[in-house]
């Protein structure tokens, strides 16, 4: 379970032990950066500024990749991790968890659809659909960093 990915920095290799434990805070690290950056590009796109909307988009894209990646990673290294929280905090998480686990399945065939749309300039149809997946999607990527704190730090 203590498997070190070896990653290495600037200086004169030497390495920087990172154990796949690590990965759930890299996880809500990732799912907190694309929140920030669906919100920028949301508001760059109210503001009619088309480019820095696409880099925020395309850049939440890559986010949300790395953090499924690392996702899967971890989970097959270490498996499912159990709620030890008990009282009124235990039944929230559940409601939390299920919520947010039902929409990370319906959202990524949203996003590969909504990107699909603006990369072949069907703007139209991209506008249609990114009304329902922009939120969503914001959703998946705040209550993933909701689940996280309640997992790993508000239980012991």
């Amino acid at each position: 379970m203590s498997q070190a990915i070896r990653l290495y920095d600037a200086g004169p290799h030497e390495p920087l032990p990172v154990s796949v434990l690590d990965l759930p805070t890299l996880n809500a690290a990732l799912n907190a950066t694309t929140a920030i950056l669906l919100a920028t590009g949301y508001m760059c796109i109210r503001r009619r500024r088309v480019e820095a909307h696409r880099f925020c988009m395309l850049a939440a894209v890559s986010t949300s990749t790395v953090f499924l990646l690392s996702y899967v990673v971890y989970h097959a290294q270490v498996g499912s991790v159990p709620f030890r929280g008990t009282g009124w905090l235990r039944p929230l998480y559940f409601i939390i968890l299920l919520s947010h686990t039902v929409l990370a399945v319906v959202i990524l065939p949203l996003v590969i659809l909504t990107v699909l749309r603006a990369l072949r300039s069907r703007f139209e149809a991209h506008v249609r659909i990114a009304r329902c997946t922009l939120p969503l999607w914001l959703y998946v990527s705040v209550t993933g960093v909701a689940v996280y704190i309640m997992v790993y730090h508000l239980t012991p």
